[in-house]
């Protein structure tokens, strides 16, 4: 029997060729003919998207056991610079960090592996992945030859190397492909940089294996580089032959590859739920493998934004929650979603071998069995007893050359919040305080709070009462994730630029630029919350909360909270904040991530490895107090779809309507039918600030529109930033079948769009606030990227003005 159990092994090994058994010897992933080359034979990479540090170290297993259920053969990786050197020159690659242990996991389980080291990622991650401490030095340009950049690049892509170098599979290991930068056509053109970063990965130990470079069709010629393989990034519904369209005139021969097939999409904070359909995520696949194109499913298995790590997206402020669920085929719990199943079954016919002569696929296989999911536990509710004012929370900061300066960053804070206080001048009558404000401010003169100041809706000021010379003026200011996507990268923290009061004084008016500022750092941290409560309660005396009585007062029910609750079992649980206000939350010391009453999101997924048997803690930081009782309850499903907004979501009030009697169109035509961009050019340049775009009927003759991206063209016929346009006016949106809001034209995703809803009549309007008067020479449109370009718009009108139009 032995014997016999001995010989069947040996045949498994020889059947299944996987890279589990290859760690043994060399292997080769090379560019072929139309096609990849694994170990000399063609191979069609599919690959599961899925982020390590957004899944807890004990379930990696499982949830790379899931992706190959679904009929995967490789993961793809992307590499958080931010994660691994949170402080300069400090480095971690333990725990959920822990690369090489994740990438040795992956080829156990027969996986290859492709590794995206960035430095940048996007990836709705904190400031796209790259470290907060490059902000300290002010003038520094991000992903340009910088050379501070360039040179802490070069140190961290060395230690990346000295983690997975040596596991490429020429050296017996799983990774068969790794990729220089990303998306850089979405940021900007320089091939000498992008020259110098394939330089730098090459030489930190990836010499020998297959690099890459991802991008849009529509951007991807210019930073592309002749050594390199080209890949296309793209999401379900997209037209595939378009998409490869410019691929095939340039690299005729080259293997296709979709590097990006994004499933879903990512949530922000007071936006509704993002959902894709299943049917068109199977379809695009399907419709690549019958092609043998290659694809990187974005993403397979989403996860959890733990703690501090969310992004937030631009132009404007919008700021991503904490579940990066992403409605994909493995949900954040790592649990099979209709999608999954809906998927495995399409890949089942895709699992044998791809034949390019034939354009064929053998024989199918079976897939492997679907892993057991994690229980879930339902948690009793249970009351936050323990109390303490927000400012116990308060640290110490680094020593400031400029007392007027009130970044987090110059002042030594990566992430939390940021207490500031100063005395006042006397003012009789009311007064508009002024600033910028990174990124959710709440305003207290002495011991009355005043309002706030919240970056997501464009807001810079607010009214003050009649002030007393030495009146105290404390802000308390939130960051909230740094922007991920576009040059807005360079995003500081914390009050940004000078704090201004104005007013009317004996008929004159006057302003006063508020100096002399003290500052507190409250760290997003646990050690520091349990600090806090420590010194709440009287067991530790700490310098910094000296004569903090008067800060106490005003600040109110902000602070910590901290409860308890008892299991005879553990297993994952959501937890239910729908009381609270804003803040973090921490669970048996995990940093667990952001909640905010505002929704989508109103529970926090609490991995069960996180929890024990017995008495488990909780930590709420809540920077606005609870809106209720002081207690949570776990439930056995989340709730990620419920919003509670002071305003509608679209941008028209109840009886507005515009009005364009008199107005003159600046230019009238008629746009071509089907995909692309299209330029159109003014007769004369034209000046103003707001633009009204009239869509007057569609080419398919239905009674709704559509558009995915919109440019105005500067003086110099080059696009203009729109990193401060807003929407001023839009008399249909679509906010039932996803969030199709006008602020998609110009939201650097050329898969979103916005749209008006079925059966509500043309003509439609959309006015742009550019936010400042400006001189344009024309426009660029893009209808949406599915075949054909559904719902694109026909005849159209455009108007310009330097003052809202009528009826607004």
């Amino acid at each position: 029997m032995k014997k016999l159990a001995f010989l069947l092994s040996l045949m498994a090994l020889c059947l299944f060729s996987t890279p589990a058994n290859a760690s043994t010897k060399s292997g080769s992933f090379k560019v072929g003919e139309n096609t990849f080359l694994l170990n000399n034979k063609p191979f069609v990479v599919k690959a599961a998207e899925v982020h390590y540090p957004r899944i807890p170290r004990e379930y990696w297993e499982q949830r790379i056991q899931m992706c190959k259920a679904l009929g995967m053969n490789t993961l793809c990786i992307y590499i958080f610079w931010n994660s691994h050197e949170q402080q300069e020159g400090v480095f971690d690659f333990t725990g959920n960090n822990d690369i090489r242990a994740f990438v040795q996991l992956a080829q156990k389980n027969g996986m290859w592996v492709i590794v995206r080291p960035g430095p940048y990622v996007c990836a709705e991650w904190e400031m796209g992945g790259l470290p907060w401490w490059l902000l300290k030095k002010k003038d520094i340009r991000l992903r340009e030859q910088d050379p501070y950049f360039m040179e802490r690049l070069e140190i961290f892509e060395k230690k990346v190397g000295e983690q997975l170098g040596d596991l490429t599979i020429e050296k017996g290991g799983p990774i068969i492909m790794v990729q220089v930068e990303n998306e850089y056509g979405s940021y900007g053109e320089d091939k000498p940089y992008i020259s110098a970063v394939r330089d730098i990965i090459r030489k930190s130990g990836f010499d020998k294996v297959e690099l890459f470079q991802c991008d849009w069709s529509s951007n991807f010629t210019k930073n592309g580089l002749d050594d390199l393989t080209w890949t296309m990034n793209f999401g379900t519904g997209a037209n595939i032959d378009n998409e490869f369209k410019k691929l095939g005139e340039l690299r005729p021969n080259s293997p296709k590859m979709c590097s990006e097939f994004w499933s879903g999409w990512f949530d922000k904070w007071g936006g509704r739920h993002e959902t894709r359909g299943a049917e068109a995520m199977v379809d695009g696949i399907s419709q690549m493998l019958d092609r043998g194109i290659s694809f990187s499913l974005y993403m397979t298995h989403g996860g959890t934004n733990w703690g501090h790590w969310a992004g937030a997206n631009s132009p404007g402020f919008a700021p991503d929650v904490t579940s990066y669920d992403y409605d994909a085929p493995i949900n954040e719990a790592g649990q099979t979603t209709d999608k999954f199943w809906k998927l495995r079954k399409a890949m089942e016919k895709y699992s044998g071998d791809f034949d390019p002569a034939t354009g064929k696929w053998g024989a199918p296989k079976k897939l492997p069995a679907v892993p057991k999911e994690y229980p879930t536990i339902a948690v009793p509710k249970f009351e936050l007893k323990e109390f303490a004012p927000i400012v116990y929370g308060c640290g110490g900061l680094e020593t400031s050359a400029d007392q007027n300066d009130l970044t987090f960053e110059y002042n030594g804070l990566g992430w939390g919040s940021m207490l500031y206080s100063v005395g006042l001048p006397e003012v009789t009558g009311q007064s508009v305080l002024s600033f910028e404000s990174h990124d959710y401010a709440q305003v207290f003169v002495n011991d009355k709070f005043i309002g706030k100041i919240d970056r997501v809706k464009h807001e810079n000021s607010l009214i003050l009462p009649a002030t007393k010379k030495g009146d105290q003026l404390l802000i308390l200011v939130e960051g909230m994730g740094r922007i991920n996507f576009g040059r807005a990268i360079k995003d500081f923290k914390g009050i940004v630029g000078e704090v201004k009061m104005k007013a009317t004084v004996d008929g004159h008016d006057v302003s006063y630029t508020l100096k002399g500022w003290e500052k507190w750092c409250i760290d997003d941290d646990y050690k520091w919350a349990v600090r806090a409560l420590e010194g709440a309660s009287g067991k530790r005396v700490d310098e910094y909360h000296e004569g903090f009585a008067k800060e106490t007062k005003a600040l109110g029910t902000r602070g910590y909270y901290r409860g308890y609750f008892n299991l005879k079992k553990t297993g994952d649980t959501f937890l239910n904040l729908e009381n609270w206000g804003k803040g973090q939350v921490y669970v048996n010391g995990h940093a667990i991530g952001r909640h905010w009453y505002i929704g989508p999101q109103q529970t926090l997924y609490v991995p069960g490895c996180w929890l024990k048997k017995g008495k488990n803690e909780v930590i709420v930081l809540d920077v606005m107090g609870p809106r209720g009782e002081k207690t949570i309850e776990g439930l056995q499903k989340p709730i990620i779809d419920k919003l509670n907004l002071d305003r509608p979501q679209t941008h028209r009030l109840e009886g507005q309507k515009i009005d364009l009697s008199g107005e003159k169109p600046v230019k009238e035509g008629e746009f071509a039918a089907g995909n692309g961009w299209q330029e159109v050019k003014f007769d004369k340049p034209v000046s103003g600030r707001y633009v009204c775009i009239e869509a007057l009927n569609s080419h398919m003759n239905r009674e709704y529109c559509c558009i995915a991206e919109w440019y105005m063209l500067g003086a110099d016929g080059t696009r203009l930033s729109r990193e401060p346009w807003q929407v001023a006016y839009c008399d249909d949106e679509d906010i039932e079948s996803g969030n199709k809001t006008a602020d998609k034209i110009f939201d650097l995703q050329e898969s979103t769009y916005w749209s008006t809803n079925r059966g509500v009549k043309y003509p439609h309007h959309l006015v742009i606030d550019l936010g400042q008067d400006q001189t344009f020479t024309g426009f660029q449109y893009l209808p949406r990227v599915e075949a054909g370009a559904p719902e694109s718009i026909k005849q159209y009108r455009i108007y310009v003005k330097s003052s809202l139009f009528k009826g607004l």
